[in-house]
């Protein structure tokens, strides 16, 4: 377990969510959730298939919008402008800088079929962040030898196993520089021995003591990673704490019939 990081120098985590309400129509999926994400922590979303698990990692990437409460990155709060359903973000400037600032990974890898895996990795700090060619292309080459298929970069995606398929989506979001990676059930579309590719990658960031929001179902992963874990149910945190206690000392019958239930 790794939980002995030394405490943020910054006191604002990369993070801040604060009574979140997400709804479709009449079906409201957060109810009021708030969470943070300290620097260097590794937090885990975990809970039942419609827990709200995977809309709150995009209402914190403002790929939704969320109806009421607030998202702050590193103490700087989403600025919005209308109420409720008509809720939005003001300052798409604002926005653009915060999904630059916090990559996310995917399930089903969501690479360009068009693109060779190293053009994947370059395309967005070359063509969203105007960086050097030459440098971004440095740093994809050493990023995709850092998650093992750096014989990979001339390839194909349809070329590549799932596992590997993911790694690269993996070293993109890397490529980024980002201050926060959120990951949506990362292993979860792969069989059992190319899931474990990908957590081995997933557990050397977190040794990196890299800030990164994780949405899964696999429990051995977020007890493995985690320095806080955040149990959702039907919109709400029904636990939360260290993965010790977590997986541990369950507090509450949901969270012990949910750990019973993913063990069989």
């Amino acid at each position: 377990m790794m939980n002995d990081k030394p405490a943020s120098t910054d006191t604002a985590p990369v993070i801040r969510i604060q009574g979140l309400h997400k709804a479709y129509g009449s079906v409201e999926v957060l109810k009021g959730v708030s969470m943070t994400a300290p620097r260097g922590h590794v937090v885990s979303l975990i809970g039942s298939s419609g827990s709200g698990k995977s809309t709150l990692l995009r209402c914190c990437n403002l790929l939704e919008n969320s109806q009421a409460g607030e998202i702050a990155f590193e103490g700087e709060a989403v600025r919005w402008k209308g109420q409720g359903a008509a809720r939005v973000p003001a300052d798409r400037a604002q926005v653009m800088r915060f999904r630059t600032n916090l990559s996310m990974v995917f399930q089903q890898f969501n690479l360009w079929s068009h693109m060779t895996i190293l053009q994947n990795v370059m395309e967005a700090p070359v063509t969203v962040l105007g960086q050097d060619r030459g440098q971004v292309e440095a740093r994809a080459r050493a990023l995709l030898d850092k998650v093992g298929i750096g014989n990979k970069a001339d390839a194909w995606p349809a070329q590549l196993s799932g596992g590997q398929q993911q790694r690269a989506a993996i070293a993109r979001a890397l490529c980024m520089q980002p201050k926060a990676l959120l990951f949506d059930e990362p292993t979860s579309a792969l069989d059992p021995e190319l899931q474990q590719e990908v957590v081995r990658v997933i557990k050397d960031l977190a040794d990196e003591q890299r800030t990164m929001i994780i949405v899964t179902h696999d429990m051995r992963l977020a007890a493995d990673v985690s320095d806080h874990v955040v149990f959702l149910h039907q919109g709400l945190i029904a636990e939360e704490g260290p993965p010790e206690q977590i997986f541990g000392t369950p507090q509450t019958d949901r969270l012990r019939q949910f750990l019973s239930a993913s063990t069989h």
